[in-house]
């Protein structure tokens, strides 16, 4: 079955970085979009970035374009976020997705808190 487990999440304080990991199995990894999600207390889900299967594309949401990194490896089944210059608008767990078979798979979240 499809596995995702998210790690890396912490408290950090702003201009701070952490890299989150996630870790898939049950899929032809390589097949598949992978995306970051984020979800702060009283909001919705929001997209943070995707990746296409080879890596060769990949967006950002505005709101941490030029801050976050989004990468992938295959060999290795992951998807990795590299957060940098945090504030505190970047609390939210994390979370990460894959569509497979037109379902959606979901980690069990890593809780991200940016505070001094």
């Amino acid at each position: 079955q499809v596995q995702l487990v998210e790690s890396g999440g912490g408290l950090v304080q702003p201009g701070g970085s952490l890299r989150l990991s996630c870790a898939a199995s049950g899929f032809t990894f390589s097949n598949y979009v992978m995306n970051w999600y984020r979800q702060a207390p009283g909001k919705e889900r929001e997209l943070v970035a995707d990746i296409s299967n080879s890596g060769a594309r990949i967006n950002y949401a505005d709101s941490v374009k030029g801050r976050f990194t989004i990468s992938r490896d295959n060999a290795k089944n992951s998807v990795y976020l590299q957060m940098n210059n945090l504030k505190p608008e970047d609390t939210a767990v994390y979370y990460c997705r894959v569509v497979v078979k037109r379902l959606p798979y979901w980690g069990q979240g890593t809780q991200v808190t940016v505070s001094s």
